[in-house]
């Protein structure tokens, strides 16, 4: 099953990544990015993809420039996260034929990243949007484009968010933070992936 939650693993190290990404597979969760800032990302990344083979969408997270996207693509990964609505990125990540979530909060930052080529909104940070924030946004935005929560968001809370217009959610430290060892992590994506089963009709 698909469940259109992405594995936010900022902090994560080359040592840690291949197991903790094993356990998030293992329990369902199948989109990982690793942000840029983390120590030694790229490595981190190509020992996620070398865990994961194609079982998984990896990425990076933080992608802030179009240099980032190209080595991106260069070692394999399929999917550019970023903060911000940066139309060179968005547009350099879709020319290499990754996907594209960029970070946008505003009615203009959104339209703005659909118009460059965006798969999807990343809600960021979704905490201080809020539900209503979101209903309000959802009622002019494409159906057709994917927004997701991300920001101070937890199992507990995807009804409600998923009600007000979210597609999916990005799970950080709520899910993995630096030192949080694989069987942990795998025990909380579990209940990540029950929370949004329980989505389903």
């Amino acid at each position: 099953m698909s469940r259109n939650i992405i594995a936010i693993l900022r902090g994560i190290t080359p040592g840690e990544a291949g197991p903790v990404s094993r356990a998030l597979v293992a329990a369902g969760i199948t989109q990982i990015e690793v942000p840029l800032n983390s120590p030694d990302p790229w490595d981190s990344i190509a020992a996620i993809l070398e865990e994961t083979g194609e079982t998984a969408t990896v990425g990076a997270g933080t992608v802030l420039h179009p240099d980032e996207v190209a080595r991106l693509a260069a070692i394999g990964a399929r999917m550019v996260v970023s903060p911000d609505c940066n139309p060179e990125v968005i547009t350099a990540t879709k020319s290499a034929g990754l996907l594209s979530y960029p970070g946008v909060f505003t009615a203009t930052e959104c339209f703005a990243a659909i118009r460059a080529g965006a798969d999807g909104l990343k809600l960021f940070p979704a905490s201080l949007l809020g539900t209503s924030g979101l209903k309000a946004l959802s009622a002019v935005l494409p159906p057709d484009v994917p927004a997701y929560a991300v920001g101070g968001v937890d199992a507990p809370d995807f009804a409600a968010w998923h009600a007000a217009g979210a597609a999916g959610f990005g799970i950080g430290t709520s899910l993995y933070a630096p030192g949080r060892d694989a069987n942990d992590v795998g025990a909380r994506a579990r209940r990540l992936a029950d929370a949004w089963d329980a989505l389903l009709p």
